[in-house]
């Protein structure tokens, strides 16, 4: 896992779709969640997915995780990724109810072979990042829902993968709030050199990454595409 004062290579490719398309069901119930898709993540990338609900923009970040395999085409990590390379955001809840914030937050770390003790304290620096450090002793279901999602963005920047996946991170929280929290992402990407892909259905959130592509009906439009 790289440290904090660890830099990737800036041209190097972190994950590849090759007309990469996901269906879940089969016959007259199938559903396509991506119609193929192309993308290419370099380490140091600021990519924006921006789409309504259900146009498949999670799909997308699962198929880039190695959480889903496509169903046709394909998704290549050139870079051999190690489990703890990628790190994911997710959407909904995501937090181990028996742990506490700080643990959760600890967690990929403890089991990465890290100490209990140093685990805990780049879980604390990174749950304050994102402002729930006085939340480290509560559990999950003794915080709201908004709390949980920056928990989580926080277990993820302890993590301090080589790519960040974040799944509409700033959806349940109020402007200044998500803002912090997308800062706390940046930050960290921009410290390590990783790549960061935020889906996101706010055209605010989506302006402040370097590149912005539209996903509708499970098609990632091409950059000049706007339908």
């Amino acid at each position: 896992m790289p440290s904090d004062e660890t830099l990737v290579t800036r041209s190097e490719t972190l994950v590849a779709c090759r007309d990469a398309a996901l269906t879940f069901g089969r016959g007259a119930q199938a559903v396509v969640a991506v119609h193929g898709a192309d993308l290419e993540i370099r380490a140091g990338d600021r990519l924006a997915v921006v789409g309504p609900s259900g146009s498949g923009k999670s799909s997308l970040l699962y198929l880039l995780a190695g959480l889903e395999q496509p169903t046709s085409g394909g998704v290549t990590w050139p870079a051999s990724l190690g489990a703890y390379d990628i790190g994911l955001v997710f959407q909904g809840d995501s937090l181990i109810p028996a742990l506490n914030v700080l643990e959760n937050a600890a967690l990929p770390l403890v089991l990465a072979g890290r100490t209990e003790t140093e685990a805990q304290e780049t879980a604390r620096t990174a749950l304050d990042r994102v402002g729930v450090a006085d939340l480290a002793e509560r559990l999950p279901e003794e915080i709201s829902g908004g709390q949980a999602q920056r928990a989580a963005a926080a277990r993820v920047l302890a993590q301090a993968p080589r790519l960040i996946l974040a799944d509409e991170p700033t959806g349940r929280l109020d402007h200044t709030t998500g803002a912090r929290v997308l800062d706390a992402l940046l930050t960290a990407a921009d410290r390590t050199g990783a790549a960061l892909v935020v889906t996101t259905h706010d055209p605010a959130i989506a302006a402040r990454l370097t590149v912005q592509r539209s996903m509708r009906a499970g098609r990632l439009l091409a950059p000049e595409e706007t339908s």
